[in-house]
């Protein structure tokens, strides 16, 4: 399936993009994506290393006539988000992703293509691997872990690098130049579930909330799209209001940086309800559907028949921990007073799993101001302890606070004026990028992140855009060539 995006312009990033992958690469299980960039590096006979946390860096030294300008940092994270649609089969441990090419976009056969960050590693390895291109020294650093918690950022130590300029290629609009961004926090509540036998005279039912178009729980929390964790809870509590309706499991949502477009629970309502069962959850169905017709389109609901469930969780328990769900601060918290149309606070209900006698809530919570973040955290833990929930707080990282005076904002922000007739949309984003992190390492480095036109990232529905590709590595390459000089 790959051959179709080979031949595309510019064939060298094209051609390192499909390379990449077939590299199986999810967070926390880079070992073989590490070794194949170790493998590149060692066959353009480029100096190459691996830290202690599994960051790879590879060195290239500047072009004839460029030895005196300021050493660049490219960087971005090898891993991606593994994601898939729930009637596609396919393995992401031993599979590579399979692509299509659509008129002008390039995309994955019902998963994620990796787009998010592969565009990025790509177009790195082909300025290490040209030799006609004109640069100064590179650093190249591919970071590991990004999406779950950034811990190859946050494990680089100083002194690695001698890079003054950072370009960071992990954003997913080629008009913007990215200065600044978000930092997150994990926050995940688990505790144990009082079961009992169900009761008899009922019937079993499989609820399904699926379609949802999900996307980044960072750059698309804005647009108003469903969570399938907290539909899910909504159809629950507004069918037991009117059912004898009783839940056996819930298992919704996945990563916590991706917005949930599934859930699916195992229920029984008794006998002398189901009438008014079936007619709640139609009705109902039809309310959300009106609430995100525009957002969700192919949002749906399904209800079929399944075997009772042995054991349900008992009323009184459920009660509360639907209503605490319920009440679970989801999308925005607050919008920036600084920055126009810029989210400050929000929190993702990633993840919400309850079977086996035990309940985990996964929550991703991020701010660019800390005490906000560590506000929301803390109001999301409030809640949670009124359930008697364990609470877990982990995967700290730092917003990046912007230098918007710095001198590579000032070239680049002249260079895509003078190169596309227009002016760049030079901004801070809501996502969790990782030049935060680097600064506390490399506090002197100037940084700045852009990339080509991505949509959907961490949902199937993942594609990047061919003619913003050949954009944005036409500005990408000029930009190398007017980096500045060391005494600038």
């Amino acid at each position: 399936m790959s051959q179709a995006v080979r031949v595309l312009e510019p064939t060298s990033l094209w051609n390192h993009f499909a390379d990449l992958n077939e590299i199986p690469r999810a967070s926390k299980k880079e070992e073989r994506v590490i070794q194949f960039m170790v493998d590149f590096g060692a066959k353009l006979d480029l100096e190459t290393k691996v830290d202690e946390v599994g960051n790879v860096i590879i060195k290239k030294p500047a072009s004839p006539g460029y030895e005196n300008r300021q050493v660049v940092v490219l960087q971005s994270h090898l891993d991606m988000v593994h994601q898939k649609n729930a009637d596609t089969n396919f393995d992401f441990d031993t599979e590579g992703i399979k692509m299509l090419v659509e008129n002008d976009w390039v995309k994955a056969d019902g998963t994620t293509l990796g787009a998010d960050n592969g565009i990025g590693v790509a177009t790195i390895m082909a300025v290490l691997a040209s030799k006609e291109m004109k640069h100064p020294a590179i650093e190249a650093l591919f970071t590991i872990d990004e999406e779950t918690g950034m811990t190859g950022a946050l494990g680089l130590k100083g002194g690695l690098l001698d890079g003054t300029i950072l370009l960071n290629l992990d954003t997913e609009d080629d008009d913007e130049l990215t200065i600044g961004c978000a930092g997150g926090i994990d926050v995940t509540a688990e505790g144990y579930v009082p079961m009992m036998e169900t009761p008899a005279n009922t019937t079993g039912y499989k609820v399904s909330v699926k379609g949802l178009t999900g996307g980044h729980s960072g750059m698309d929390i804005h647009k108003g799209r469903a969570n399938a964790n907290k539909l899910m809870n909504r159809i629950l509590m507004e069918c037991s209001a009117c059912s004898n309706l009783f839940v056996s499991s819930i298992d919704g949502g996945g990563l916590r940086n991706a917005i949930p477009r599934e859930s699916f629970s195992i229920i029984a309502v008794g006998n002398d309800s189901l009438s008014k069962f079936e007619t709640c959850i139609n009705d109902f169905e039809k309310t959300l559907f009106a609430e995100y017709k525009i957002t969700d389109p192919n949002f749906e609901v399904n209800v079929e028949k399944i075997e009772t469930p042995k054991a349900i969780v008992q009323p009184d328990f459920l009660f509360k921990l639907l209503r605490v769900i319920h009440v679970t601060q989801n999308g925005i918290y607050r919008m920036s007073p600084d920055i126009h149309d810029l989210v400050q606070t929000s929190n993702n209900v990633a993840r919400v799993l309850v079977e086996d006698e035990k309940y985990t809530i996964m929550c991703l919570t991020r701010s660019s101001v800390d005490s906000e973040k560590d506000d929301l955290k803390n109001a999301l833990s409030s809640g949670f302890e009124l359930l008697g929930a364990k609470i877990n707080v982990g995967g700290s990282y730092p917003g990046w606070e912007p230098k918007p005076d710095a001198p590579i904002i000032k070239m680049m922000t002249d260079l895509y004026e003078e190169m596309f007739d227009g002016s760049p949309n030079v901004n801070a984003c809501h996502a969790g990028l990782e030049c935060g992190i680097l600064g506390t390492n490399y506090p002197a480095m100037d940084m700045i992140s852009f990339g080509p036109n991505i949509r959907g990232a961490h949902s199937p529905d993942e594609k990047v855009q061919i003619s913003s590709v050949q954009k944005y590595w036409k500005y990408f390459t000029e930009v190398l060539e007017r980096i500045p000089t060391k005494d600038n």
